[in-house]
């Protein structure tokens, strides 16, 4: 079998999106005949039906499906490959460092301060915006506060923290010194997501939206929404009208500094060093 082209891919991913070769044909801005014979020398080319046709409607076969995912991240491969080769070719190479604002336990600074390899270019998100970044090659390199899937990429911990409820100061929960989940019942995250469920509770699909920490602090004090956060974030916020409580239940934080597993940047690699560094000025051996 000869090797595939990205566009053979292309061609097969957008029909198996649309499951219609007329509207995938005008999402690629071609003609249907070429496209319905670049599927079939597709399928030739690897020796399995890919699709079933009929006359309205179009369906993946079983190695269809599972030709499909390896489509998705193959193309998502090239894609990050031609972001990251442009970015190495500027006049001046810089490194992208993704991470969600006031989340760096404090150690930004003393990062950049000691970092000279290359410029370091901030690519600030909202929750879940990094992993993404990471794997399509907006981002170099990221900091991030667990949990998230690392699938796909490598991971050293720097900081651990216990994780807190941020309330309003003026619920009746603030006055006790330590909380458990079940304390929580009938309030809610931002997200919508019932307190009880703990963090790690998926919300309904949907309901995810992305909030400034100003925007969540006045939820918190304004519109009794409850909101679980590291302990480091906590700390560079003490506000009046906020208090932060333990809840016995919640896992600890661990901010971890994450690059793509195939990454082989001796940029990347000098920046973990770095980042591990700072932790140790922090946070000496003892």
């Amino acid at each position: 079998m000869s090797d595939l082209e990205t566009r053979q891919l292309r061609y097969f991913v957008a029909v198996a999106e649309e499951r219609h070769f007329g509207r995938a044909a005008e999402r690629l801005g071609m003609a249907q005949p070429p496209l319905s014979r670049a599927i079939r020398e597709l399928e030739r080319r690897l020796g399995v039906q890919l699709l079933e046709r009929t006359t309205r409607q179009v369906a993946l076969t079983a190695a269809g499906a599972v030709f499909l995912d390896d489509a998705r991240v193959a193309l998502d491969a090239v894609a990050a490959a031609q972001r990251r080769a442009r970015r190495a070719g500027q006049p001046v190479p810089a490194l992208r460092l993704a991470l969600k604002a006031d989340y760096d336990a404090g150690l930004l600074p003393r990062i950049l301060d000691a970092y000279d390899v290359l410029p370091v270019e901030l690519l600030l998100g909202g929750r879940g915006e990094q992993v993404p970044a990471l794997h399509d090659g907006r981002a170099d390199v990221a900091l991030l506060p667990t949990p998230f899937d690392e699938r796909g990429l490598d991971t050293e911990p720097l900081i651990t923290s216990a994780c807190v409820v941020a309330l309003a100061a003026a619920d009746p929960l603030a006055a006790r010194t330590s909380l458990r989940l079940a304390d929580l019942a009938g309030r809610r995250l931002p997200d919508g997501t019932p307190a009880d469920r703990g963090r790690m509770a998926a919300p309904p699909e949907g309901t995810i939206r992305s909030y400034d920490l100003s925007q969540i602090f006045n939820l918190v004090e304004v519109s009794g929404f409850v909101w679980f956060l590291p302990e480091f974030v906590a700390r560079r916020f003490p506000r009046p009208g906020t208090a932060y409580r333990p809840v016995a239940e919640l896992e600890p934080v661990t901010l971890k500094v994450v690059w793509p597993a195939t990454s082989r940047s001796a940029a990347v690699a000098a920046f973990v060093r770095t980042a591990q560094a700072a932790v140790l000025e922090v946070q000496p051996v003892m």
